[in-house]
């Protein structure tokens, strides 16, 4: 068998495998550059731009980072990752501004941390602040009394990994501290850092609690408030997704707060019910000057450990694994009749994450779970990533981005089934696995065939119905596209 002719590092793959340590020892080790941040921009889809990072870093540098590396399997592969990443085709001296309004509010990103654990202190938030997020919804407020349980996290990992999970169920509520000494703390937060955004999302179990929490929330100097019709582990009867399915009772308490307070009034949608643009547009005639969504699915994870003194329950699940689902109904709001301003949260870890959701329509996006794993330092990569994008498109504003892809989305009906496109199948880059044929064989239409004396794969076109299965399935990126043809 012919062995592929470039058999190199896959950076991101190897990236990947970075344990992202905090107080990195393979840059202490390195001295002349910062490695443990290269492999972080490529983690998070900034390959190009992470040679900034190492531009002085000679081989013996980068072997002696290599030496540090902590990993408990082995060692990342520093210097072949760096030396496989070509220069940066893109300037990087004239990045434009991402700044963007939001019902009327001037953000100096899109980025904002989303109503969550990642947000329950004065000390938390004004970090993030400092690392470069452009505001915060910070954690629900609310008049009962909250409890949580022990342990409150589960997560998905693949096989028997730890550390990186694709999904992430919560069981946890809203804020556990005093209404009082919430307040206090956005208070102080807009009071300390002026120009971030600072929202408080609230719930209400009556008109009058929904009308006193907004009230509260002006009077501290929030910039707007969020109102929670969302979160599904609530223990209280009439709070949360209870609320967030039922139109009337979300266009009740939105006209409500409307009449109790003059800042942006933004409803945040549950996406626990089939046409979430019901309730958002009861919202909408109810006076909202925009839309958060979505919150946490509701999920059952089996992991023993997850359990709770021998107990289970139904609660939200977030993380990359939901951010399709979000993205549907994204779309859905974006499409509706009445427009308003969106905020899009839902599995975002990266930039590209961030942008799928703005070119859907949404002026701003928040991120929780991925700060959870990676903390807030990720801040510096969403913000890298896009000003580039923006850079490399020509762009001099994020508004260019909002919506931009909403004409390409139709309905079933009118999609073109007259063409195809084949899988085009580069031996250069197949490694022999036969992936692609056992895919096709027991999941597609049986038009691969494995030579296995030679290890290669071959298109049997009359067979073939351009599902695209095979591609998505081979490991090593050894399969892509021809030109789209008329169906035979």
């Amino acid at each position: 068998m012919k062995l592929p002719t470039n058999r190199k590092v896959n950076i991101y793959e190897e990236a990947n495998r970075c344990l992202l340590c905090q107080d990195a020892p393979c840059t202490k080790a390195c001295k002349t550059g910062d490695p443990a941040r290269a492999i972080r921009a490529i983690r998070f889809d900034n390959h190009k731009p992470a040679l900034l990072w190492v531009k002085d870093c000679s081989d013996e540098d980068l072997e002696r980072a290599e030496e540090a590396c902590i990993h408990y399997n082995w060692p990342i592969r520093i210097k072949e990752i760096i030396r496989a990443i070509n220069p940066d085709d893109v300037d990087n001296s004239h990045y434009p501004s991402l700044a963007i309004s939001f019902c009327g509010i001037k953000c100096e990103n899109p980025f904002f941390l989303a109503s969550s654990a990642v947000c329950t202190n004065y000390e938390m938030v004004a970090s993030a602040f400092r690392a470069g997020w452009a505001g915060v919804f910070y954690k629900t407020i609310c008049m009962q009394e909250i409890k949580e349980v022990s342990p409150r996290f589960d997560a998905m990992h693949t096989n028997a990994t730890h550390g990186d999970f694709y999904g992430f169920r919560n069981m946890e509520q809203l804020s556990e501290n005093p209404v009082e000494m919430d307040f206090d703390i956005l208070r102080r937060l807009k009071h300390d850092f002026p120009t971030k955004v600072v929202v408080a999302s609230i719930m209400g179990q009556t008109e009058q609690q929904w009308q006193t929490l907004s009230r509260m929330a002006e009077e501290a100097g929030c910039d707007a408030v969020e109102l929670n019709f969302s979160c599904p582990q609530m223990k209280h009867k009439g709070m949360g997704s209870d609320v967030g399915q039922s139109a009337e009772l979300v266009n009740t308490y939105t006209a409500c707060v409307k009449r109790s307070v003059k800042i942006p009034v933004i409803p945040k949608m549950t996406p626990n019910i089939t046409h979430i643009e019901e309730p958002a547009m009861a919202c909408i005639e109810a006076g909202a000057d925009a839309i958060s969504a979505i919150n946490t699915i509701k999920s059952v994870t089996m992991d023993v450990d997850a359990e709770v003194a021998g107990q289970r329950t139904i609660s939200g699940y977030s993380g990359r694994a939901v951010r399709p689902i979000a993205l549907r109904h994204i779309l859905e709001l974006a499409q509706m009749p009445r427009k308003t301003q969106l905020s899009g949260i839902g599995g975002i870890e990266t930039w590209r994450d961030a942008l799928e959701f703005i070119q859907l329509g949404c002026h701003n996006v928040q991120v929780c779970t991925a700060v959870m794993q990676y903390g807030y330092r990720i801040i510096d990569d969403l913000t890298l990533g896009m000003q580039r994008y923006l850079a490399k498109r020509g762009l001099t504003s994020l508004d260019a981005l909002v919506g931009e892809s909403l004409p390409l989305f139709m309905k079933p009906d009118t999609l073109n089934r007259d063409t195809i496109i084949y899988p085009k199948f580069n031996k250069d880059l197949c490694v022999g696995c036969g992936r692609c044929e056992i895919s096709c064989n027991d999941g597609g239409h049986q038009a691969i065939t494995f030579d296995h004396e030679t290890r290669q794969p071959r298109l049997n076109g009359a067979k073939c119905v351009g599902c695209h299965l095979c591609r998505l399935v081979c490991p090593a990126g050894a399969i892509g596209l021809t030109k789209r043809v008329p169906k035979k």
